[in-house]
């Protein structure tokens, strides 16, 4: 048992202690420690063991590995009034904790809120295919609006990432059959450039034969052995024209 006469000096050795203990800080490689000395920025002390005054001097630490923020899912109306739920991921790094402690109060929820507004803002002047097709566009200038509004709070937006952009029902039958329309589209498209460019074929074969009676013959004939070939009881002998041509010469002459 402690003497009575002893124990304001063990009482003040106690609160020593416990002073020195609570002064020491080890800060590890990925943070920093923003120093205020009676209210007033002092320093960012670097990672190691390090030496906090209590009472006179304030510390935060600050982490500076990359965060990955979900961003809540948004109802975004698309340019053509179209309604949509649309979700992101948010990458960013502290690069100045001194502003991310002394510009900002709570870094992390004020960046998560400026994504959620900035995801609004962008999608918002864009139609609904736009956001379907050109994500990596809408990312990018995501990316870049995020990244100069929070350069102010010392934070470095690293990349921006659109996940999920969900139609209702209505919207999805109603893409589906555009989507069915559109592939009509092309096959009647592509049916007709095959048309075309078969008559082109068959116009200049034509424009060939004319030029050569011979190729005319051979046709003919080849003709007649395709039809050999068949087996059918009927048999039909094409009439070649220029016999026809020759009789009605005949009968013009008599």
């Amino acid at each position: 048992m402690i003497p009575s006469s002893l124990l304001p000096y063990v009482t003040l050795i106690v609160l020593v202690v416990g002073l020195i203990a609570m002064s020491f800080r080890i800060v590890p490689e990925y943070e920093r420690l923003v120093v205020l000395f009676l209210g007033r920025f002092q320093e960012v002390k670097k990672p190691g063991l390090r030496v906090i005054l209590p009472g006179i001097q304030r510390a935060f630490r600050v982490d500076l590995r990359v965060v990955t923020l979900d961003v809540p899912p948004q109802d975004v109306i698309s340019r053509d009034n179209v309604t949509v739920r649309v979700n992101a991921v948010l990458y960013f790094r502290v690069v100045d904790p001194e502003k991310a402690i002394i510009q900002v109060e709570h870094f992390l929820n004020a960046t998560n809120q400026l994504a959620q507004t900035t995801l609004r803002s962008v999608l918002g002047q864009h139609d609904l295919d736009e956001m379907l097709s050109e994500r990596e566009k809408l990312n990018n200038d995501i990316q870049e609006i995020i990244d100069k509004r929070s350069d102010a709070w010392g934070i470095k937006v690293i990349n921006v990432e659109i996940k999920h952009v969900d139609l209702n029902e209505s919207m999805v039958r109603a893409i589906a059959r555009q989507a069915e329309a559109e592939r009509e589209r092309r096959a009647k498209v592509i049916h007709a450039e095959g048309e075309y460019q078969a008559s082109e074929k068959l116009l200049a074969a034509a424009e060939i034969i004319s030029r050569n009676p011979q190729a005319l013959q051979l046709r003919y004939l080849q003709t007649l052995a395709d039809m050999a070939n068949q087996k059918s009881t009927n048999t039909i002998i094409p009439f070649p024209i220029d016999l026809l041509a020759a009789f009605s010469k005949l009968k013009v002459d008599k």
